[in-house]
């Protein structure tokens, strides 16, 4: 009998048949030992999440693609999670939860694999140059073949020649592998978060569960620091090292042909995702919870924020055994009450509107920091990594820890994460005014005439000084001439010989160069970075105070969505607020994003095989209004949604009010009438007894 009492009161609290027959231990230790489980897996998939942004500029090089496409190749990701996430967070809340994110870790680390797979089955990097590769050759081929621009085609292109090994290429493009792999580290990733978030504040007490989910939270924003530093390391290596001599590359680090060890990284990346598989294999189902956790010590507000529906005064436990049928027939009147709130609602639409700014603006930041301050993909990953993530995970921390201290309710962390977030978006205003000149090209942003001032106008690239060369306008091999001056190619310079080798070649007698025609030219652009440097530390100190400010309200903001729901509700409200907003926020920022940053490209890069690739030089003045002008637009709209959330939530939480009161007075009269009651009683049987008594006193002296 003991037994079976035991058993009744283990399965009350949450726990299922199975693990009554498991050894107990300490809570405080079970709980942290799957902390550090998740906080591990939390680690392991941000590092590859922001591996794979930090290469969006070599991928783009390397198979010669837009950036709207790799706004759609990063927005895969989040298609693999609207696969199978709703299933996952519903039926996974109900089944081995740490298993379950095990066997999410082995498809994050097959996927991050494959994506690493194209580099050993194409060929070898091969860029457009006039330079001789050959360090031991005595022969130095003119740039400037004698002919006329006038055997070109009207849009400035040579005769197309068939390019050895493009039937192939044309056939299949690489970076569907990219994609793919993408999408199996998408479906990976689904049951961590909500699965992961939910367990834990299944079984720890209501005042730790802020701090632990901060601390995961954290380690989740730890994971891009590693993960960008090991983006700025492989930037370094070229893309075919031991496979080519590196004396024979022509080109640097900070060229916009170059392109890194970006295989390398995923690797790396995907060996780290699979050994944080491991632990949950070794977990239990559920934890010992350390106190009671019923209604009565939950906040009033958390407990009647959604009304009670008599869907959920019958809903089976967590881990009941039950069948598949049973449980799908529930899910959509339980999705139904979810939905049914106007506040949650109203969450949803502002972190969708939220997530797309700050999607598109992380995402594209690096590529920021390259085109508009010219500096390198390795100096803009070691940036992001060293500089701005750590902010951000300081932001996040002290996010938790300061709603744990101040001790806020849903009112309270609402109007810190709106605070915070207001005052990070007062300051990026500010970042308007932080512009670079654009880089002096000639042809593209200066005119062969008139090299006094930048404009946009569409410049003729033949010229009277390159008129008796037969050069291609579609080329990027760009070179520095003795005058500061950027030209497209050493053709378009007018150069008619070079000297040297590899990054070493001079090249000379370049006609439009100077007029006497003995000028030279050498490899690669014109650096003109002195204003780009003085303006670029403000840059990254208005980034850090930013980035720290508005991820303070990180941790309240999700805490919000976490305590506004019922238990039963809990793992089901994180999972649809993690499918919507990756279903209209993480899948399609990047791509317009992508497409509207495509729109400032003043010169594309030409395929092998014909076809636009990717851009070479940008617009900075238009890019900077666009990038920095669409995030700070989407977050105004979600500021505006915010006015109707804060007034339906003061109604919402006044009104539970109200009904407290009420209930804890109709409580009360019960428990007087009771009372009464009780003494009405005690009152007639102490007057009876009173009687008997008198009547034996009575009877005794008769």
């Amino acid at each position: 009998m003991e037994e079976r009492a035991e058993q009744g009161r283990t399965q009350e609290n949450g726990r299922s048949d199975s693990t009554a027959t498991e050894p107990r231990s300490s809570p405080s230790t079970s709980l942290k030992m799957f902390l550090v489980a998740l906080s591990f897996a939390y680690f392991a998939k941000a590092l590859s999440g922001s591996y794979m942004k930090s290469t969006i500029t070599q991928l783009e090089r390397r198979f010669d693609i837009p950036s709207y496409l790799i706004g759609v190749i990063d927005g895969s990701f989040e298609i693999g999670n609207l696969l199978v996430i709703a299933f996952v967070s519903y039926f996974g809340a109900k089944l081995h939860r740490p298993k379950i994110i095990a066997v999410g870790c082995v498809l994050m680390s097959i996927g991050t694999f494959i994506i690493a797979l194209p580099h050993f089955i194409i060929g070898r990097y091969e860029y457009e140059t006039s330079v001789r590769r050959v360090v031991n050759s005595t022969v130095n081929p003119s740039p400037c073949t004698m002919g006329s621009p006038s055997g070109l085609t009207q849009d400035g292109k040579l005769p197309e020649v068939p390019a050895t090994s493009c039937e192939g290429e044309s056939n299949l493009s690489m970076w569907i592998y990219v994609l793919l792999g993408n999408v199996l580290r998408g479906i990976g990733e689904t049951p961590v978060q909500p699965l992961g978030i939910s367990y834990i504040d299944d079984f720890a007490t209501e005042e730790n569960a802020a701090l632990y989910v901060g601390c995961v939270q954290t380690i989740s924003v730890v994971g891009p620091v590693f993960g960008y530093l090991l983006g700025s390391l492989c930037a370094k290596i070229y893309v075919d090292i031991g496979f080519v001599k590196m004396e024979t590359i022509t080109i640097t680090p900070s060229d916009a042909r170059w392109v890194g060890a970006w295989w390398l990284g995923y690797l790396i990346a995907g060996v780290i995702t699979l050994l944080s598989a491991i632990p949950f294999w070794f977990l239990p189902r559920s934890l010992p919870i350390s106190g009671p956790r019923g209604p009565d010590q939950c906040a009033p507000e958390q407990t009647s924020f959604i009304k009670d529906s008599p869907l959920l005064k019958h809903k089976y436990p967590a881990d009941k055994h039950t069948s598949f049928i049973e449980m799908a027939k529930d899910f959509i009147p339980t999705l139904r009450t979810l939905l049914g709130h106007p506040v949650y609602l109203i969450y949803l639409c502002v972190t969708i509107i939220q997530l797309n700014s700050l999607i598109g603006m992380v995402t594209y930041k690096p590529k920021y920091i390259e085109q508009h301050f010219r500096q390198s993909a390795s100096k803009a990953n070691f940036l992001m990594g060293v500089i701005n993530i750590p902010a951000v995970a300081l932001g996040m921390f002290s996010g938790g820890l300061l709603m744990k201290r101040l001790k806020l309710n849903i009112m309270g962390a609402a109007r810190f994460a709106f605070g915070t977030s207001l005052i990070g978006y007062i300051l990026s205003l500010f970042f308007f005014a932080m512009s670079c000149e654009n880089a002096k090209v000639a042809g593209v942003t200066l005119s062969y005439n008139s090299m006094d001032g930048i404009s946009y106008d569409n410049h003729p690239v033949f010229t009277a000084c390159n008129s008796g060369c037969f050069c291609s306008a579609s080329d990027w091999d760009p070179v520095c001439g003795d005058n500061g001056i950027t030209y497209v190619s050493p053709c378009l310079a007018g150069c008619t010989s070079s000297a040297g080798s590899g990054k070493n070649t001079v090249f000379s007698n370049c006609s439009c160069v100077g007029v006497a025609g003995n000028f030279t030219a050498s490899t690669g652009q014109c650096p003109h970075k002195d204003d780009c440097d003085r303006m670029f530390p403000y840059f990254l100190a208005l980034s850090v105070i930013t980035s720290f400010i508005i991820s303070l309200g990180g941790t309240p903001g999700y805490m919000l969505l976490i305590r506004c729901i019922k238990p039963q509700l809990k793992s089901l409200a994180l999972g649809f607020h993690a499918l919507a907003t990756r279903t209209l926020a993480g899948i399609p920022a990047p791509i317009y994003f992508g497409a509207i940053i495509d729109t400032t490209c003043l010169k594309w890069g030409q395929k092998r095989c014909g076809g636009i690739g990717a851009c070479r030089i940008y617009n900075t003045t238009a890019y900077r209004i666009a990038y920095l002008g669409l995030t700070l637009s989407l977050r105004t709209i979600s500021f505006i949604i915010c006015i109707p959330g804060f007034i339906l939530l003061s109604r919402h939480l006044k009104r539970e009010e109200r009904s407290a009161i009420h209930g804890a007075l109709a409580n009360g009269g019960t428990e007087l009438e009771a009372l009464r009651k009780e003494e009405f009683v005690i009152s007639n049987s102490d007057q009876l007894q009173q009687t008997l008594d008198n009547s034996t006193d009575r009877e005794t002296r008769l």
